[in-house]
């Protein structure tokens, strides 16, 4: 039997992203970023407990990427949506970045991933948030 985790956010992107994109694809310049907005909509989806962060995206939602927590070495918040939502960028101890975008309830998930991740590292929590 394995030990449960709890789930501190499971879903996908904030639906103001997608809303306020369908409007400024209205505008040939956004369209771009409509089509962004759309595939997150449809298959990202963003799992984070008190383990891990998952993240299920790519086409179709066929890639995931898990990280623990002792891999976290910074993470950056920034504000969207007049600040509903907003992105989180996790970079690990290897130099690589995972990017959480467009997150409901982006300030309690931030202050969450940098105890979790200052709890496993040994570091302080302002070491890891930027």
């Amino acid at each position: 039997m394995g030990i449960k985790e709890e789930a501190i956010y499971e879903g996908g992107p904030h639906p103001g992203d997608l809303i306020i994109n369908i409007l400024l694809g209205f505008t040939v310049i956004c369209l771009p970023l409509t089509i962004g907005a759309i595939v997150r909509a449809l298959w990202l989806r963003y799992r984070i407990t008190d383990r891990r962060i998952s993240v299920t995206g790519g086409w179709q939602g066929r890639d995931r990427t898990d990280v623990i927590y002792s891999e976290v070495a910074k993470i950056i918040k920034v504000p969207r949506g007049l600040g509903a939502w907003g992105d989180i960028v996790v970079t690990l101890r290897d130099g690589s970045r995972l990017e959480l975008r467009s997150l409901p309830r982006f300030r309690e998930i931030y202050d969450h991933i940098a105890q979790k991740a200052a709890e496993k590292t040994g570091k302080s929590i302002n070491a890891i948030k930027s």
